[in-house]
């Protein structure tokens, strides 16, 4: 696990968003792992842009969003099929049959959960996995104690989570306690992981995420499991960890050493 540490969010949005487009154009089929919520929207701005202005071309990409609320419809307002359509999609060009949700909808959501996982494995696996934590550690919809073996499957959303997204939603709204959501394990097949972490709020989470054990009480903690998974934080995410001083030094020397030709 690489630690960058930031002075904004709008910086790690450049770095993440031009490491996907340097792979973009090696792979012109890359498959993303995408997430939602506000942490990666100046990433995909970012990449949006580049496709308008020609820079890169997404036609090809295939990807696999982490999950879904259950049963909200794919015109609701909070669902992350909206999010995706007018955060990324919209401006991407991305072909619609390319573009992949884990079941929400219907019957036989576990055996569709199973198909889910057949199809990123069809496609190659992920190439890179965007990643957001919320407060309680959660990637994904891996709701603490989640299995760091984990699929592809439904989960229940703790309170916590809830009282986070109770924001979104309307007074007397009804709000889904249930959702669909690539497991732990399923995560760490990526080849390349890209975790963004910002604010006072996420600081906690940071430092056990970085510097606590690695627990399924935690599932952000299986990230130290990965071999090839950058963190980027701001100052506020960062102030509770306690070597922030070897990771700037250790970030430094790789910079050097790539500008040498030695890696």
């Amino acid at each position: 696990m690489e630690i960058v540490l930031t002075e904004t969010p709008a910086d790690a949005a450049e770095r993440v968003a031009t490491e996907i487009l340097t792979a973009l154009a090696k792979k012109p089929s890359l498959v993303l792992g995408l997430a939602t919520g506000s942490t990666p929207i100046q990433v995909y701005e970012r990449l949006r842009e580049a496709r308008q202005s020609g820079e890169a071309d997404f036609s090809q990409v295939r990807t696999f969003n982490l999950d879904e609320y259950l049963d909200l419809p794919p015109d609701h307002p909070q669902s992350y099929r909206t999010f995706m359509r007018d955060h990324l999609f919209a401006g991407l060009g991305i072909p619609p049959e390319q573009i992949h949700f884990p079941p929400s909808e219907g019957s036989q959501l576990v055996q569709r959960c199973g198909d889910y996982e057949d199809a990123i494995v069809a496609a190659g696996g992920i190439d890179i996995q965007l990643l957001g934590m919320g407060r309680n550690g959660h990637v994904g919809f891996n709701e603490p104690t989640s299995s760091i073996r984990s699929r592809t499957r439904l989960k229940t959303l703790t309170q916590r989570t809830l009282d986070d997204n109770a924001r979104f939603y309307a007074d007397g709204e009804a709000q889904p306690t249930l959702a669909s959501t690539m497991g732990i394990g399923t995560i760490l097949d990526a080849r390349r992981i890209l975790l963004q972490a910002y604010g006072v709020k996420k600081a906690n989470a940071v430092r056990a995420c970085v510097e606590g054990p690695v627990s399924s009480f935690f599932p952000a903690s299986a990230l130290q499991l990965h071999a090839n998974t950058t963190c980027y934080f701001d100052p506020e995410a960062a102030q509770f960890l306690a070597m922030t001083d070897y990771y700037r030094e250790t970030r430094k020397n790789k910079e050097a050493l790539a500008a040498a030709g030695r890696m």
